[in-house]
């Protein structure tokens, strides 16, 4: 989460980086045109569950000088309707399918791609287009198909430099201890088995401008004892550093960090284990993913997280710490950058020494998308004690039912989801995709690709906005829709070793999701803390 504004903070992850999520691929469609010999369209059928599929679009330029401005248009054989759409605009009318660049990635430079993606519907059979044209030229095609499935590759650690500017920041593990192993004896299943249902307090500590800039009180005592006497007993703090810390040194405020630590012991006198991270933190590691940004921001992850480390080493295993947020990751190229990252996360903390040498650390799949990390993250960084590795998505599937706050000309909010929740008068509102054998497959991607092989996996967001400006049985219907998804996706995290972590930004009112009012310490969402408690049991 990135801004104080629920559903603004979303269509910014949508705009920039959230891919719809998708379940195993099953089976994979190519089809190669060629654009006056200088251009290629691959299109890709990545996942198709019986009423609905996942299909990436690549166009590549192999001529010797820039495209400036694309479109790709084709006809469906069926009655295929995309419902959505990113990294491109898009027009449908009955089959008929145009997508135009948007202003962001208009140019493909010689010898480079450009993609997109959506998901559709159908009824019947989802068969392949036949025809296809780039900015307005009929263009031959080659069709294969492949029908085996695609399966990652193992998990393995593996080495990887770690390129750095070469001391852009002083070294702060300037106080390393000797290993301490008291209170940190579970590895990371152990670890993970502990832990029951979990809580984000979200908005307060990443808060650009300061910790109650985005309207939620300060993190007090009695806030933490109010969340673990209603069945939490994990917090995810997400936290902003960069802010508080020097421009030229990186050096973190020592104010900042010793409040931070309050936050953590507040949690920690309560028996609560604490995930901490560094959130979003206005972007200086999530959108910069990239070649060109790769040494500078190696250099901030090490400094900041060696301050982090040595402040608060002496906590015990109930404080977990993970390196970032929602790393905005695209390829294969950007997924090896994003991989020095956590390198340097990891090598950081273990260098203050401490609990920090055995301290349970998370790492972050790439925008914390199911469908990339099962694709992209084939390989772990390198830690120097074994079975301390945890990894971390979060899940916003459909979107249309838990972030999209108005009807657009490519598809309707989701009003509803799940078996018998459907609406009899309200049908245009009813989901086309993404309920429960949606929420099954994603989760059982995690188990087989990590869980399976005793690497933890934590579902650090989750949740469903509340549409309040519904009235009656439309409303009713809602609510009810609402706390099935969250008892549902919580349940079949916990049923695939996922540890659920629900995301909760503190507001009360339309588009929030706050379970607690953190001014007088009540309760103000009673079914969705029923829910989650029936979905952890």
């Amino acid at each position: 989460m990135k801004t104080n504004k629920f559903h603004v903070n979303k269509k910014l992850i949508l705009s920039n980086f959230v891919v719809i999520l998708s379940i195993m691929i099953i089976g994979v469609i190519f089809i190669t045109n060629v654009f006056a010999a200088e251009s290629e369209v691959n299109y890709t059928v990545q996942n198709d569950w019986g009423s609905g599929a996942s299909v990436n679009v690549t166009i590549k330029n192999n001529s010797t000088s820039a495209i400036n401005g694309w479109s790709v248009s084709w006809t469906f054989p069926g009655n295929q309707v995309i419902t959505n759409l990113w990294n491109g605009s898009f027009s449908q009318t009955e089959n008929s399918v145009t997508v135009r660049n948007v202003e962001w990635n208009s140019i493909i430079p010689a010898g480079e791609t450009v993609s997109f993606g959506f998901n559709l519907s159908y009824t019947g059979t989802n068969s392949v287009p036949k025809n296809f044209s780039v900015n307005g030229s009929t263009v031959p095609i080659n069709t294969g198909v492949d029908t085996t499935p695609s399966t990652p590759t193992p998990i393995q650690p593996s080495i990887t430099p770690v390129p750095t500017s070469g001391g852009l920041y002083p070294n702060y593990n300037i106080s390393p201890k000797e290993p301490d192993m008291a209170g940190m004896s579970s590895n990371a299943v152990q670890l993970a088995s502990k832990i029951k249902v979990g809580l984000n307090i979200g908005n307060t500590l990443e808060a650009i401008g300061g910790e109650s800039n985005w309207g939620n009180p300060k993190i007090t005592k009695e806030l933490i004892s109010l969340i673990k006497a209603n069945g939490f007993n994990a917090v995810r703090i997400p936290c902003s550093w960069d802010q508080y810390a020097n421009s030229s040194t990186a050096k973190i405020s020592q104010e900042w960090l010793d409040r931070v630590e309050e936050v953590v012991q507040y949690c920690t006198d309560e028996n609560i284990y604490v995930l901490l991270n560094i959130h979003w933190d206005g972007g200086w590691l999530e959108n910069n993913c990239t070649v060109e940004k790769q040494a500078e921001v190696n250099e901030k992850q090490k400094a900041y997280w060696e301050q982090i480390a040595t402040q608060l080493r002496d906590f015990d295993e109930h404080l977990i710490f993970a390196g970032a947020n929602e790393p905005n990751v695209e390829d294969a190229t950007q997924m090896a950058v994003l991989k020095t990252y956590h390198q340097t996360f990891i090598d950081a903390v273990r260098s203050t020494g401490g609990k920090n040498s055995y301290r349970i650390l998370i790492i972050q799949g790439p925008s914390t998308d199911i469908e990339k990390t099962n694709q992209l993250m084939l390989q772990l960084p390198v830690d120097t004690v074994q079975s301390r590795l945890m990894t971390e998505i979060h899940y916003y599937s459909p979107y249309q039912f838990t972030l999209m706050t108005e009807d657009a000309s490519w598809g309707n909010m989701f009003y509803y989801w799940g078996e018998g929740n459907h609406s009899t008068t309200d049908t245009i509102h009813n989901p086309t995709w993404g309920e429960e054998d949606f929420v099954n497959s994603m989760m059982g991607l995690m188990k087989t690709q990590f869980v399976d092989k005793g690497i933890p996996v934590v579902l650090g967001e989750y949740c469903a906005m509340k549409r309040t400006t519904l009235t009656g049985e439309s409303l009713n219907l809602h609510l009810k829709s609402r706390a099935y998804f969250t008892e549902y996706v919580t349940r079949q995290a916990k049923a695939n070793g996922i540890l659920p972590f629900y995301w909760d930004i503190g507001g009360t009112g339309a588009a929030d999701t706050g379970i607690f009012n953190r001014n007088n310490y009540t309760i103000f969402d009673q079914q969705i803390l029923d829910a989650l408690m029936r979905g952890s049991n």
